[in-house]
């Protein structure tokens, strides 16, 4: 059966946590009103995307056909959450007359909701190592990042039989992650970290801030810029390590991850005795920029609808506002996009990590997959032209792997995160042999 999708948001990164109950309490009050019929009251809480694409009219007509295809609505059964970028989703399992199916409900930072799907109901998915790993290979260790009000839960794994390991801090993409960069039932950070301890590296990870420290930095969301979100926190790692038993100070590494790999320069800015990065699926085009192409490349797996159609138009809108001479810190957020507060991009105007990374005089390693549409070769190839020609920079392409550089084949689309799988062996073995050199 072909289940509708309602609306959709496009994200980057997602890790699992469970939503705080105000927002279970939320979505399960949210599908009452579906199944009493009060659609007004449904949307009361829709951010403003969602109340341009699904006005009450519209959530009616789309609620009645649902209800065609599975007959009337019967009752609530359990709720599961998880996180994707700066969304909380909780799943309303529902019991219709004749499916069970998901509710899942998208909320912003603000509480409100910013996208709808239903789904078919699932159990989770329970985690197993890749087959690569060798769990007598390394020693895991839970480690504290940071201390007083921004200390940050991490684990650290470190291998056996090496008297000073060399060790990489993984640093996460956009949106509150877990230390396992989690997304659907995948974890590429553990993946990245047990591949490597397997391979006699230490790899630190940890809970991002904004993953630990959701609500309180909400609060302080008009004043967030990158450096609180990521770079604080992963210099702070980085200076940890140089004070940690059995690790070789000389040879801390920082991989970075699509906002995370970004950031690699402005990480390298803030530590010369860093001995390397490595930035995977790293953007070198303005943010702005790749969110119109992220959602064109969601909207054009189908028919792209007149909504759709609007919601790009208000996305170029906003675009070119964040580009604008008249971007000021009291430019409302609903003038930018994903009602980011406007603080957060002045912060990353006019950069161009690609320029800036050439004044980085350490070695590199630039990885990109082939089936990303979140980061693109249009990327890789920024990265490739502004740094070509050094000898301490190498490049590496995998064109079956996905944004989480995990294998697959096809056209890809957002439904290949919900499928298990594990980070490419190939990136494991070259990552290792690139420390390995270093």
């Amino acid at each position: 059966m072909a289940l509708l999708l309602l609306c959709s948001v496009a994200a980057a990164q997602q890790s699992e946590i469970s939503a705080s109950q105000p927002l279970i309490d939320k979505a399960k009050a949210f599908v009452s009103l579906l199944a009493q019929g009060n659609f007004a009251a449904a949307t009361a809480d829709f951010d403003s995307t969602m109340k341009a694409v699904m006005p009450a009219e519209k959530l009616n007509e789309t609620w009645k056909t649902v209800t065609a295809q599975v007959g009337q609505f019967r009752e609530q059964a359990g709720v599961r959450t998880e996180k994707m970028a700066q969304y909380d989703i909780v799943y309303v399992g529902s019991i219709f007359e004749q499916a069970n199916l998901d509710i899942k409900v998208v909320f912003d930072s603000a509480s409100k909701i910013a996208g709808l799907f239903i789904v078919p109901s699932k159990p989770p998915v329970e985690f197993s190592s890749a087959s690569y790993v060798n769990p007598k290979a390394f020693r895991k260790s839970d480690i504290t990042v940071g201390s007083s009000e921004w200390a940050l839960p991490g684990t650290l794994t470190m291998p056996w039989g090496v008297e000073l390991a060399p060790v990489v801090v993984l640093v996460h993409g956009s949106g509150p992650n877990d230390r396992d960069e989690s997304l659907g039932p995948n974890k590429p950070f553990r993946d990245l970290a047990e591949g490597l301890s397997s391979k006699g590296i230490a790899v630190l990870r940890y809970d991002k801030r904004t993953y630990k420290y959701g609500q309180k930095m909400a609060s302080m969301v008009n004043g967030l810029t990158v450096k609180e979100e990521t770079i604080d926190d992963a210099l702070a790692a980085v200076e940890q390590l140089r004070q940690t038993p059995g690790i070789d100070s000389n040879r801390i590494y920082v991989l970075g991850h699509s906002l995370g790999a970004m950031l690699v320069p402005r990480i390298a800015k803030g530590d010369s005795m860093i001995a390397g990065f490595i930035a995977m699926a790293g953007i070198t085009r303005p943010l702005e920029d790749v969110l119109i192409d992220q959602f064109s490349y969601i909207y054009s797996l189908g028919s792209i609808t007149p909504e759709q159609k609007a919601h790009l138009d208000t996305l170029r809108v906003q675009a070119a506002k964040v580009k604008s001479a008249g971007l000021t810190v009291k430019t409302p957020t609903s003038q930018l996009p994903l009602d980011v507060p406007a603080k957060y991009w002045i912060d990353l105007k006019g950069y161009k990590p690609a320029e800036m990374a050439k004044e980085i005089a350490r070695p590199m390693l630039i990885m990109q997959g082939g089936r990303d549409y979140q980061v693109t070769e249009v990327d890789f190839n920024g990265w490739k032209n502004a740094l070509s020609g050094r000898n301490d920079v190498e490049f590496k392409f995998y064109p079956a792997a996905n944004h989480l550089f995990i294998d697959g084949q096809g056209k890809i689309t957002p439904d290949d995160y919900e499928v298990a799988g594990h980070v490419s062996e190939a990136v494991i073995n070259d990552i290792a042999d690139w420390v390995n050199k270093h």
